[in-house]
């Protein structure tokens, strides 16, 4: 399962620091199946969207996912691959970047050729640069926004019933950030996707912020003091605040991070893949790490 990543710290960029494989651990770490490839995005203080990024052919690629990375922004997301679909390069490794918002995934999709032409019908096929799912899926949203005159969430709770009415889904987890927003959805229940809210008065007085599992780990010194939100595939630390999302949830976090949670899928998909229904290959990539912590 791909590993997801979001921070939103508000309306003043922060810096903070990503691991993307927590070494020496991650490396020792004999999982199941080994990453596919890394990436940050990342909204810095000028309010543009910069990407930085690496598929892992073998662990002595791993370079770039186990050394440090500082950078400066209001919103991030980060994500770790465990490849379903596409080759192991650059353009098939998350996150993507469409219309100036930056877009990560987590799951399954099959049914592609039905996908692909309805890219063709809304006219967004053209910005599909990879194979994976993901980046189509992406492509479906972006044809919705525009279509809804701008309207993200419209545009998002749009292109996702139409996915979970057309197209056979195992998951669906996705992050969606602008500079000022994050947007993020759980769909079904398959995987997990879980929320820290920092925004109350007691973030200003906590002692750190540093949160890690065995493939993401972030710190901050800025964030000690201030409020933020963090989405994460699972819980990074022990805090007690940490919330699962409901499967359908779409959760929004604006500039002054304020939350707002909908429910846009109350049903599960029409066509919901099993884990039984899986090739070998995608269900070693789709549970390739027990989750560490559970809510």
């Amino acid at each position: 399962m791909c590993r997801l990543f979001g921070l939103h710290a508000g309306k003043h960029a922060c810096v903070a620091t990503f691991w993307l494989l927590d070494a020496p651990d991650s490396l020792s770490e004999q999982s199941r199946k080994n990453p596919d490839g890394t990436g940050l995005g990342v909204f810095g203080a000028d309010g543009e969207p910069h990407l930085y990024k690496e598929p892992i052919a073998a662990w002595q690629d791993a370079t770039f996912a186990t050394e440090s990375h500082q950078l400066t922004g209001t919103t991030f997301i980060a994500h770790v691959r465990y490849a379903t679909t596409g080759s192991l390069d650059v353009r098939n490794t998350h996150p993507f970047q469409q219309d100036g918002r930056i877009f990560a995934h987590n799951g399954v999709l099959e049914g592609l050729d039905v996908l692909d032409e309805r890219l063709r019908e809304v006219g967004t096929d053209h910005l599909v640069q990879g194979d994976t799912d993901s980046e189509r899926m992406f492509a479906l949203i972006t044809a919705s926004i525009r279509a809804h005159g701008g309207d993200i969430p419209a545009g998002l709770a749009d292109a996702m019933r139409w996915l979970a009415d057309n197209i056979p889904i195992y998951a669906v987890n996705v992050l969606l950030s602008t500079a000022t927003d994050i947007w993020a959805l759980r769909y079904p229940e398959t995987h997990q996707l879980c929320l820290l809210d920092r925004s109350d008065e007691t973030a200003a007085t906590e002692p750190e912020f540093d949160l890690r599992t065995k493939r993401i780990h972030a710190q901050s010194d800025s964030l000690c003091a201030r409020p933020s939100v963090v989405l994460a595939t699972e819980p990074m630390d022990d805090d007690p605040r940490w919330r699962l999302l409901h499967p359908g949830e779409l959760v929004h976090v604006d500039a002054g991070l304020q939350i707002t949670r909908t429910l846009i899928l109350p049903d599960p998909p029409r066509h919901l893949l099993r884990r039984e229904d899986l090739s070998v290959p995608v269900e070693d990539a789709q549970h390739a790490l027990p989750n560490t912590r559970k809510l």
